[in-house]
């Protein structure tokens, strides 16, 4: 029998957030979790804005409601570098990492820790995409990102309806002792930390649970410009990712790096040989462009004339995704030093 816990630290790493991160804080004053089993650790990679200014004033003004609240410096900026701080310092049962782009609601520190209680030691739920303003522009970008081309198949982003046990979750409650036996997150990457990380929880044994009733929320970005270098750089990190750690990798990540090769050899074979390869490939990527974008207008009630854009924001955040796994794949493959699964370690 798993063993009940109470106390529960909400960690949240920042850099740059002051426009998001006053209302993920009062989100998380509205817990109905109790104050006094209820842990802060907020951790500024050194912003230069006012995000450490923000959490030093929310410090000040609730470090007696709680059981402890934290801010911390971390000097390196990077997010695997964050949390490591998160967890040498945190002191309670279950820790829940929550991005500085999110939204909670009310209920949410309770509902993990009663799915950690029914025996889970891992747990997460679905992540809902929102946006700040609600022009038609924006609801454009929203519709692509949740979208199945626009996004993926993993169930935090597609909402599926049973608990189930999976590869990865976003804004993870993890109990204690599994991050002891774990350690930290590897320092050496960015943007995949967190799929790596969660690799290392199945091979020391534990599994990780989608809980449907676990529900947040995730900033879109606001921008076009914002999405393209967002997918760019996840994707270069998918591809450094790979070399190092295959497992922590799906076949899904892929398909954007695949379709890239592929239309990069029917342009060179259209400049040589012919050209219907090229018109082939892209009249067979543009039929499910349009017939995403349909389906996802159809599905959603953001319908605007921004959304005939659809198939070629698409085709932007797919070839920009794609672009970015090459690099990283040619860049470690070319890197004298790989990167090692330093930091596993804790202490």
């Amino acid at each position: 029998m798993e063993k009940t816990v109470q106390t529960v630290t909400i960690g949240v790493i920042a850099y740059n957030e002051h426009q998001y991160l006053p209302d993920l804080l009062q989100d998380i004053i509205n817990q109905d979790y109790p104050c006094e089993l209820t842990e802060i650790i907020l951790v500024d990679g050194q912003s230069t804005d006012d995000t450490l200014q923000i959490m030093r004033q929310f410090q000040t003004a609730y470090r007696t409601n709680y059981k402890n609240v934290l801010v911390l410096n971390n000097p390196q900026r990077i997010q695997s570098a964050g949390w490591n701080i998160v967890i040498n310092h945190f002191t309670s049962d279950v820790l829940i990492r929550v991005d500085a782009h999110a939204r909670i609601p009310r209920d949410y520190a309770e509902k993990c820790i009663a799915c950690i209680n029914s025996g889970e030691n891992v747990c997460g739920g679905p992540r809902e995409n929102i946006i700040d303003e609600n022009t038609s522009w924006k609801n454009m970008l929203l519709t692509a990102e949740q979208s199945l081309f626009g996004s993926g198949i993993a169930p935090y982003r597609q909402e599926i309806s049973d608990k189930k046990y999976v590869k990865t979750v976003f804004h993870g409650a993890y109990r204690r002792e599994v991050i002891d036996r774990v350690g930290l997150f590897n320092e050496d990457l960015i943007r995949t930390e967190d799929n790596e990380y969660h690799y290392r929880i199945r091979k020391a044994g534990y599994r990780i649970c989608y809980d449907p009733q676990i529900h947040s929320e995730y900033q879109t970005r606001n921008r076009l410009s914002e999405m393209i270098r967002q997918k760019y750089h996840n994707g270069l990190w998918v591809g450094k990712t790979l070399i190092m750690c295959p497992e922590c990798i799906s076949l899904f990540h892929l398909v954007p790096c695949f379709f890239v090769i592929a239309l990069l050899v029917s342009v060179l074979l259209a400049l040589f040989v012919s050209a219907w390869p090229v018109v082939s490939l892209l009249l067979l990527y543009g039929s499910a462009a349009i017939l995403t974008a349909v389906m996802a207008t159809v599905r959603s009630d953001r319908r605007n004339i921004y959304c005939v854009l659809l198939p070629a924001v698409f085709f932007l955040l797919h070839v920009s995704y794609g672009a970015g796994t090459i690099k990283g794949l040619m860049s470690r493959i070319l890197c004298r030093n790989p990167v090692t699964h330093k930091n596993n370690q804790s202490g």
